[in-house]
Order: C-alpha cells, then sequence, then structure tokens
C-alpha cells in the first residue's frame, strides 16, 4: 500500500524516512531507503530519538548508517538529528520544509 501510494504521487517532493537514532544501522531501513532510490523517489533522513541515548552514541549511529549508505549510493541524502523533549534539528528541518514549499510554490507558478 505505501509502495502504490509513493510512486503514483506525482507531486511528491520529498519523503522523510524515520530512522531511530539509538541503533546501529538496521537492514530493513537501508534496504527500505533502497527501494526508494529505485522508485526514484526522493528522500532525506531523520535520525530520532537523540535524546534518548548520548550525543556520542547518536553522532557515531548516523556516520554507522551513512557510512553503510556509501556503500551503495553515490549522492547521500541530507539528514537530520532530532529529539523531540529538546526540540533538537527543530529549526533546520522546519527551515528546509520551507525552502522546499517555496520551490514548489515557484516551480507551480511556471
Amino acid at each position: 500500500m505505501i509502495a502504490d501510494y509513493l510512486q503514483k504521487r506525482t507531486n511528491l517532493i520529498t519523503v522523510f524516512v524515520l530512522i531511530d537514532s539509538r541503533h546501529e544501522p538496521q537492514r530493513i531501513d537501508l534496504d527500505f531507503l533502497v527501494k526508494l532510490g529505485k522508485w526514484g523517489i526522493p528522500f532525506n533522513m531523520v535520525f530520532t530519538k537523540a535524546d534518548k541515548s548520548t550525543q556520542k552514541e547518536a553522532a557515531k549511529h548516523v556516520r554507522q548508517f551513512i557510512d553503510a549508505m556509501r556503500k551503495e549510493w553515490e549522492y547521500i541524502p541530507r539528514s537530520f538529528l532530532t529529539s523531540t523533549i529538546k526540540f533538537l534539528g527543530r529549526k533546520e528541518m522546519l527551515t528546509y520544509i520551507e525552502e522546499l514549499n517555496n520551490e514548489f510554490e515557484a516551480n507551480e507558478q511556471q
């Protein structure tokens, strides 16, 4: 059902894929990103729950995940490290979403 929705949504600008930053790279997450790539669906990664572990551990897991992606990917999409409790990454994500919305609106007006 998700695959059908993502592949048929013609005005989809990006998908934010949520990844738990408390864990080392999970094969299921990496495989899902590969599917998105094969389908030609743009995505960004949101590493969640950064407040549930130390900053050092979260950063290590993000780095491991991106390093695992580099084995198969030429281009690594933008990623965000987030925390709902500390609002970490909130401003950066909202700014990025605003940029995407502005780009979408500019393209719609052409």
